[in-house]
This record gives structure tokens, sequence and C-alpha cells, in this order.
């Protein structure tokens, strides 16, 4: 009988011990993952992302752990709920060096002039830009013999980094199509894109 209650006894005081001992502190590094399925192109608000930790082998390069500092930042391509978002998944010089493969590259966006073309794109989709190359010289690929109104090169193998809703949210407003190019490449695109309407063909 003496023996039983020094071993109730003996319980009794791990219990307590047990239940005065600090809790061990989660193992892991914090990082942003999707809080639910976001499609592409969309901003990201408080609501979109969460913090989980994940074991330290598990986390990916470039993984982003402080959610103010992605309010408002676009997702390239649409992102499962779950998934861990990194530098290159939100628009930006990150994204566009990882798609052109350059260190200079840069995104643009792009009003096409059609938009049923626009919505031929997805991120990762390689195209030709084309201006209707009314001023010699637009295009990279231009030359003096071209005659006014033949349609012109601007950049050939351009990747789409994303699909944009067109702000004005009327039927006919074409979407805005954000590519990555060269920073040389990019500079004329933008620049020609303000005074002639652009397209793309389909790589």
């Amino acid at each position: 009988m003496a023996l039983r209650r020094a071993a109730a006894a003996l319980l009794v005081v791990l219990a307590a011990v047990l239940l005065a001992a600090p809790a061990a502190a989660p193992s892991g590094t914090p990082v942003l993952v999707a809080a639910r399925d976001l499609a592409a192109g969309v901003a990201l608000g408080p609501g979109d992302v969460t913090v989980r930790l994940l074991p330290d082998d598990l986390v990916p390069a470039g993984a982003l752990r402080e959610p103010g500092a992605v309010t408002g930042r676009q997702v390239v391509g649409g992102v499962r709920a779950g998934e861990a978002l990194t530098d290159v998944r939100l628009l930006g010089a990150v994204a566009a060096v990882a798609a052109a493969g350059v260190p200079d590259a840069a995104g643009v966006p792009v009003r096409l002039a059609d938009a049923g073309v626009a919505a031929l794109l997805t991120p990762g989709t390689r195209v030709d830009l084309v201006a209707a190359g009314d001023q010699h010289g637009a295009g990279e690929l231009s030359t003096p013999q071209d005659p006014p109104g033949v349609p012109t090169v601007l950049a050939p193998g351009a990747v789409v980094l994303a699909v944009l809703p067109a702000p004005e949210r009327t039927a006919t407003a074409a979407p805005v199509v954000v590519v990555a190019l060269p920073a040389g490449l990019a500079a004329r695109v933008a620049t020609t894109s303000l005074r002639e309407e652009v397209t793309v063909t389909l790589r």
C-alpha cells in the first residue's frame, strides 16, 4: 500500500513539473503562403496570404515572409492555396529577370490592339511584339526600304509575365499584357506602344 501511495505521489509531482515547464517553441521558418486559390494578376490583400511554418529544408529560394511587403503586389500566374509565395511569383524585376534570362530584364505593360489576342496569352507564353511601323526606325528589325504601314517586329521572343484586366472594365477594352524583355528592347517597346498599336505573334 505504501509503495502504491509513493508511486501515485511521484506521478503527481511529475505531472506538475510537466505543466510548469515552458512549451517547446514550434520549429521551422515562417513563410508567406496563399490563404486561398489566387487568379493570375490578382492584387494581394491581407486576406490573400497567411504565415506558415515550414521545415527549413522545404523553404524555397526567394520565399517571402512579411505580409505587409506584398500588399498590392500582383501575382504572376495562378497560385494554389497553401503554395509558398516567392519573389518570382510577383510582378517585378525579379520575375522579369527569371523569365527573360538576362540580368537587365524589365517588365513592360502593353495594351494590345486586339482584345481577342490577349485572351490567348498565359504567363510563360513566348511571343514576338509587332507594331504597325508607321515611322521608320521604330522597330529593331525595320529597314529604310520598308514602306509606311508595314508591320515591324519590335521585340522577338518576349515572355508573357501576366495578363491583367483592362482598367476600364468595358466589353471592348483590351487587357494589359506584361512582358519580360532585355532593357534595350523594353525601352523600345514602351515608347513605340505610346504612338502605335501593338500586337503579338505566338511562338
